[in-house]
């Protein structure tokens, strides 16, 4: 008796060759292939019956194969579709994915990327996500674990349920935020993650992947700003035993070792706009040659990308490649600043001193409601890495059972008038926001860009001073990478003591 198929697939291309192709292809898979040769065949196939995955050409000869997508989406129907392009035709992938298509391939077709595709899709196919981001966060605290009976009668799997966990906050930005993670998991379209530094990028981009068919897969971040230009082709590609001095063998790059998982490229602004151009070969190609090598290697990676910087900006002072810029930015995610959602700032306060106790071995002491009032009065425009930063120093300068305003050292005091009415207030369940939101009054300047230099003389150099004029640490602890921080102490001229260090 035979075995029955492990999946219903409709093949639509009008090259009675390369249609013949595929139906053997996936028929050795063990699969039911229906095929078309044009836009309505393939209609009338749909409007007959159900298919798990639907691998359609762009162009047919009665139209394009993006038509049979937006039906797809206008009635709701669960078919995961392959769209297959014609060589560099970047933009007609990008189009497809946009309109919910699970994956791309281009011609000519790489079979063991077909079948790798028809199996990813399956897979994504029979472990959707589903939107249990309210539910969840109602019923489970922030800091604690999830039961194994709410794991288990999750929709979600297991790690993704938990990486939104570790999403803190109720805020409407960060509902939203959850609820677009979900969607967005379900396919292989590039993903660009857009905030300001220190609003947890890595943390979305990773709650991205442990929600995506992928989650068994690696999880690869990069800085691409922390990399050496001279070793950068390497890093990403990697190398052959000799192609340059000192390597004595052969090494992976970051695509062959996110293979079957998720690369996550941070600060993706500040890549060099040689390497943009080798990047977008290999995001169109999907195959890398690792550097001194001569065949290619297939790429099987989803791609995150992230940075606080205006892509747009850079893309019209020609300092990042526009085409680029159109293949990332397929799907966009952007993470609240920490001032746009204050209403947050307690929850997320203590979820962070958890985090940090546990992580140091410390019971974790109470914040009063001074303290998180203080910190209401903060302006934190390092946003929740500033916020973290707060609560480390807090907690090694702190004596008592409680954390107290006193206990942030010697930064700027909350006013006394604050205090007071703290004090005599029953305390809330929640700390209030501040009831005076306007900024205190500041005599404008004659010279404007003169100000704000002074300004972030100021800051740089209370930053270098304790961090005893380390560079590296100082960038760190603003949110920059020491490039950045090298082009600001240039560009203001700040004298470094001649015995500083980069920290490398």
């Amino acid at each position: 008796m035979n075995a029955p198929p492990i999946a219903s697939i409709l093949v639509v291309d009008d090259e009675p060759d390369l249609r013949t192709l595929y139906e053997l292809t996936l028929l050795r898979e063990g699969h039911e292939v229906t095929s078309a040769p044009d836009l309505e065949q393939a209609q009338e196939w749909l409007a007959q019956k159900h298919f798990d995955v639907l691998i359609t050409d762009m162009r047919l000869p009665d139209g394009l194969g993006l038509e049979l997508l937006r039906e797809l989406a206008e009635t709701q129907r669960t078919e995961k579709s392959i769209v297959i392009t014609a060589h560099g035709s970047a933009e007609n992938a990008v189009e497809a994915l946009k309109l919910g298509a699970f994956d791309y391939l281009t011609k000519p077709v790489d079979l063991k990327q077909l079948r790798a595709a028809v199996a990813a899709a399956l897979q994504s196919q029979r472990h959707p996500p589903a939107a249990l981001l309210d539910r969840a966060a109602d019923v489970v605290h922030p800091g604690d674990k999830l039961s194994a009976l709410q794991l288990s009668s999750s929709p979600l799997p297991p790690a993704g349920a938990r990486a939104l966990q570790r999403i803190v906050g109720s805020a409407p930005s960060i509902a939203q935020i959850k609820s677009r993670i979900e969607k967005v998991a379900t396919s292989m379209a590039p993903v660009l993650i857009l905030g300001e530094s220190g609003t947890g990028k890595e943390l979305v981009a990773r709650a991205v992947h442990e929600c995506s068919h992928r989650a068994n897969g690696p999880f690869v971040a990069v800085n691409c700003g922390a990399i050496p230009e001279n070793l950068i082709e390497a890093e990403f590609f990697g190398a052959r035993k000799g192609a340059y001095t000192g390597a004595t063998q052969d090494r992976e790059g970051y695509f062959q070792a996110a293979k079957g998982g998720t690369l996550f490229l941070d600060e993706i602004g500040d890549l060099p706009i040689a390497m943009q151009a080798k990047l977008l070969r290999v995001i169109q190609e999907r195959r890398v040659r690792p550097l001194g090598g001569v065949q290619e290697d297939a790429v099987d990676v989803r791609l995150v990308s992230a940075t606080h910087r205006d892509l747009s900006a850079l893309v019209q002072t020609s300092q990042f490649r526009q085409d680029l810029f159109y293949r990332l930015n397929v799907i966009e995610l952007r993470t609240p600043a920490l001032r746009e959602r204050r209403e947050d700032l307690p929850e997320l306060a203590h979820a962070l001193m958890r985090r940090i106790c546990k992580e140091s071995g410390q019971p974790a002491p109470a914040l009063s409601e001074r303290a998180l009032t203080w910190l209401q009065t903060r302006a934190l425009p390092g946003n929740v890495r500033e916020l973290e930063n707060l609560l480390q120093r807090a907690l090694a300068l702190s004596s008592g059972d409680a954390i107290e305003p006193t206990d942030f050292g010697d930064l700027e005091p909350i006013p006394s008038a604050v205090l007071a009415e703290t004090a005599t207030q029953a305390p809330p369940e929640r700390a209030p926001p501040p009831t005076d939101t306007s900024p205190p009054p500041i005599d404008i300047p004659n010279d404007l860009q003169t100000y704000l230099d002074e300004q972030e003389r100021l800051v740089l150099l209370k930053a270098l001073r304790e961090c005893d004029y380390n560079r590296t640490a100082a960038a760190a602890r603003l949110g920059l990478n020491l490039r950045q921080m090298r082009y600001r102490i240039q560009r203001l001229g700040l004298n470094m003591p001649s015995d500083e260090t980069d920290g490398s």
